[in-house]
């Protein structure tokens, strides 16, 4: 599921306005390779496509993604000293549940943001609502992490299910001819 919990929302970004209705090949490319790994149930290769697309989602040439969907780029911390970093002196146990809260809410957030999209291009999400609100307060509970995301998994799937997947630009029909023009070359 953890591929899902990536898959989905790359989905998602991948179809924002800032694209202007088709995203370029370079970003599709890893995209549709992490697809067709995902349908083929081989995860460590979805894995890595998400990954590349987590690289070029991060690379100057392109726009660069509004919160929440920024959370798909790759992270470059700029180097500093360990004893900077305010979790240095935590055991690794609190480091690691730190860090799964905050890819937990990550997800939320990505969860949030492409049900929006979604209910704004008029796929239906309304019976995903409770399931994320569950979800929520599974997060905040004391059940935490794993109770929060047995609840938003199936959500995930069931969008997949549902937001179609980006469109390639070769894959766009032709412009028409303007009208009063015969469409031959003279």
């Amino acid at each position: 599921m953890h591929v899902l919990r990536r898959l989905v929302p790359s989905r998602v970004a991948l179809q924002l306005d800032q694209w202007k209705g088709a995203p370029s090949p370079d970003l599709l490319g890893p995209f549709e390779k992490a697809e067709r790994a995902f349908e083929a149930q081989n995860y460590p290769e979805a894995e890595g496509g998400l990954d590349q697309l987590a690289t070029r989602f991060a690379e100057p040439r392109w726009p660069s993604l509004k919160p929440p969907f920024s959370a798909l780029r790759v992270t470059i911390p700029a180097p500093q000293p360990p004893h900077w970093d305010p979790e240095h002196g935590l055991s690794a146990a609190e480091r690691e549940t730190r860090r799964a809260q905050r890819t937990a809410s990550d997800q939320l957030a990505l969860l949030e943001g492409s049900i929006a999209w979604a209910a704004q291009h008029g796929v239906p999400v309304d019976d995903l609502a409770p399931a994320v609100e569950r979800g929520r307060a599974q997060l905040t509970g004391a059940d935490g992490v794993e109770a929060f995301y047995r609840e938003i998994d199936p959500v995930w799937a069931a969008l997949r299910d549902r937001i179609p997947k980006p469109r390639n630009p070769a894959d766009r029909p032709a412009a028409a001819p303007a009208p009063g023009s015969s469409g031959e070359e003279v």
